[in-house]
């Protein structure tokens, strides 16, 4: 059957919809925390513990299933309240949407789990994670003064809108709508961390993601016309401005993912094509690991998931192979990331290929 483009796209916005539930989820309800915060202890939340405790904290947030939590911390590093050691950590430590595949809990996969693979890939990127997160922190290799971010935000003035209709636009109708939507989405966004989901409604819950990635792209690209610089960080006691802010940041997410899921399935399904990606993967055990790597460093989950389902579907297929992707694998985490700072995005994937290598081989080498 020939590949069909429209079904394509269609595919992409619903998952891309699909994510942006528990997105909005992650952000708004951190963003609502510190404003909470700020209002009862009159402080700014500055940061989410001691420097030290970064890297735990990280690598803690990113084994978490899925990839919410990696998409936390990249808003978290955004707004300098966690380390790039806790960044590192955490995008070291996830695996995504993989995760699922091996817990036999994902729509995308229909292949059993295997629950003792998770186990011993969830404890080696915890570990790792900490370790490397340590290493970019002690080594300074990245940081920045909490102080001065402190001051930086109380500092902010209000950027003037540039274009007062899309300025209207965005105020009076996409916030709403976006939260709207997000709201529609969580309880089948928080069931489908189980693989679960509601059967009555999944025709409009697909029609409603789909809306809501077309929506969030709409709304980020008037965003930048309305706002210029993107900086309005204004009156940090304004729950109105909150809210814009905060869903401003849902609608960038939520582009990215899809553009990156469109580029990387297109990839991974179209260009390279199953047959052939069968036949990378049951070749020389060191060529797999390196291929495991290369395809798990790919922007979000797609690479890992297909790693994942290849450990599971084909036999003897090596376990430090599916360790090295999950160690390059940084889930849809990197999306935001990369939109936010590509220098920096760029840092944490080529240095968790290396690590990604570096561990696969080390492990191959202790007989996993």
């Amino acid at each position: 059957m020939g590949f069909n483009l429209w079904s394509f796209i269609l595919e992409n916005l619903e998952a891309a919809g699909g994510i942006g539930g528990y997105v909005s989820i992650s952000i708004i309800g951190f963003s609502l925390l510190s404003f909470t915060t700020k209002k009862n202890h009159d402080k700014l939340l500055d940061q989410i513990g001691p420097n030290w405790t970064h890297p735990i904290i990280g690598s803690l947030l990113g084994a978490i299933p899925g990839c919410g939590a990696t998409i936390v911390v990249a808003s978290l590093y955004k707004n300098k309240k966690i380390s790039f050691g806790g960044l590192f950590a955490s995008f070291i430590s996830t695996l995504g949407e993989g995760s699922f595949v091996l817990l036999g809990a994902s729509n995308e996969a229909n292949v059993a789990g295997n629950l003792k693979a998770y186990a011993i890939i969830t404890i080696i990127g915890l570990i790792v994670g900490v370790i490397c997160g340590y290493l970019a922190d002690v080594l300074k290799f990245k940081g920045y003064s909490f102080i001065t971010s402190i001051n930086d935000v109380n500092t902010h003035v209000v950027q003037k809108k540039q274009n007062p209709l899309s300025g209207i636009v965005i105020e009076k109708i996409g916030v709403y709508s976006i939260l709207a939507m997000a709201l529609f989405l969580t309880p089948t966004s928080i069931m489908s961390l189980w693989g679960g989901g509601i059967d009555a409604i999944s025709s409009l819950t697909s029609g409603v993601s789909v809306s809501l990635t077309v929506t969030c792209i709409i709304f980020y690209c008037l965003s930048t016309v309305a706002y210029k610089h993107h900086e309005f960080y204004d009156k940090t006691d304004d729950i109105k401005h909150i809210i814009l802010h905060t869903v401003i940041d849902v609608a960038m997410v939520v582009t990215y993912v899809f553009i990156g899921l469109f580029v990387a399935n297109y990839i991974i399904d179209v260009v390279i094509g199953p047959e052939t990606f069968d036949e990378w993967m049951t070749s020389s055990v060191y060529i797999v690991i390196l291929l495991a790597s290369l395809i798990g460093v790919t922007p979000g989950c797609g690479g890992m998931i297909a790693v994942a389902v290849a450990y599971i579907a084909i036999p003897n297929f090596p376990m430090a192979a599916l360790i090295a992707a999950a160690i390059a694998t940084s889930g849809d985490g990197i999306f935001p990331l990369l939109a936010q700072n590509k220098k920096d995005g760029l840092i944490v994937s080529a240095f968790g290929f290396v690590i990604a290598l570096i561990v696969g081989y080390a492990t191959l080498a202790l007989g996993f």
